[in-house]
């Protein structure tokens, strides 16, 4: 009996799709659609807001009394954006801006060259106790600022800083911040040790080493150290309100609050020039957001506190 030899140039059969692919196929994509409709309903919820705030912002103020209210103005008032730069008394919003950002800027070079020296220490030095005192460092995050604003009070009315930018400015120049030394920390500590002991041979200081090695390849972190600080500065509300008194002085969250105080026109509600003020306010937070956004988030990873 002859054997059957196969033809090896004949094509191998093609299995048929079964009904429990096709069914496996269906519930994926029926997951994956429930994830996006999911995904894009609690974008529209937590958006929101800012949405009604821009919306406000563009109203008259006789829309803003309306029931049932409106979402969108009938028609936009631009001049809105303008009526909020003349506060009257000689004061105007663009002096609380350039308060802000003078206090948010030296703020926030004191915080970054202070954290990186206290994280570049932690990271690198070892002395007896180093890791009692960096838990020491992490406990006082649980301590809240209404604790500490009296005794600071105190504390700036002997120095006759009160009235002035310094309690807001100098502070920073002191350690930073826990939470920002431990992120400069955690990023120091994924650079490899070899680096500073090829740099110690070269004749390098320890400054050195953190000035001309450690901070080049710090990008991700002082993006990230640099956001954080910048909003936290930015929206300092508690501590301007406590350690200034002159009205040319505020930031721009006691601005806003100055505005809220202000009279309306005619008896009417004010809330639409109220929400054109938080708008420009929210902006340079954005705007250093959208730019930093690729090296913060590479931060955050790099810095041990991802997921």
């Amino acid at each position: 009996m002859q054997a059957t030899v196969p033809n090896p140039s004949a094509t191998p059969l093609q299995p048929s799709r079964t009904p429990r692919t096709n069914i496996h196929r269906v519930a994926a994509f029926v997951n994956r659609s429930i994830l996006y409709l999911l995904a894009i309903a609690l974008s529209a919820m937590f958006m929101f807001p800012f949405f009604w705030t821009v919306t406000t912002s563009l109203k008259k103020p006789i829309e803003l009394i309306k029931f049932p209210p409106t979402i969108l103005p009938e028609s936009a008032q631009w001049v809105n954006y303008t009526q909020i730069w003349g506060l009257g008394a000689g004061i105007n919003f663009g002096q609380f801006f350039l308060n802000s950002a003078i206090i948010t800027s030296l703020a926030l070079v004191g915080q970054i060259i202070s954290a990186f020296l206290v994280g570049y220490g932690f990271a690198r030095f070892r002395f007896p106790g180093r890791e009692f005192l960096f838990a020491v460092c992490l406990s006082t995050l649980i301590l809240p600022p209404h604790v500490t604003i009296i005794p600071l009070f105190v504390l700036f009315r002997e120095l006759r800083w009160i009235d002035t930018f310094l309690p807001l400015i100098v502070p920073s120049f002191f350690g930073g911040g826990a939470f920002t030394i431990f992120l400069v920390r955690q990023f120091i500590m994924t650079l490899p040790i070899e680096i500073d002991e090829a740099a110690l041979m070269d004749g390098s200081s320890r400054l050195g080493i953190l000035f001309r090695i450690i901070l080049p390849n710090s990008g991700p972190v002082m993006a990230t150290v640099a956001i954080f600080g910048f909003i936290g500065h930015w929206n300092q509300f508690l501590e301007p309100l406590i350690f200034l008194n002159s009205a040319r002085k505020y930031t721009v969250p006691l601005g806003l609050w100055f505005l809220r105080a202000q009279e309306g026109e005619a008896g009417l509600p004010k809330d639409n020039l109220l929400m054109a003020g938080a708008v420009l306010a929210t902006l340079p937070i954005i705007i250093v957001f959208f730019f930093a956004q690729k090296y913060f988030v590479r931060g955050i990873a790099m810095s041990g506190l991802k997921g």
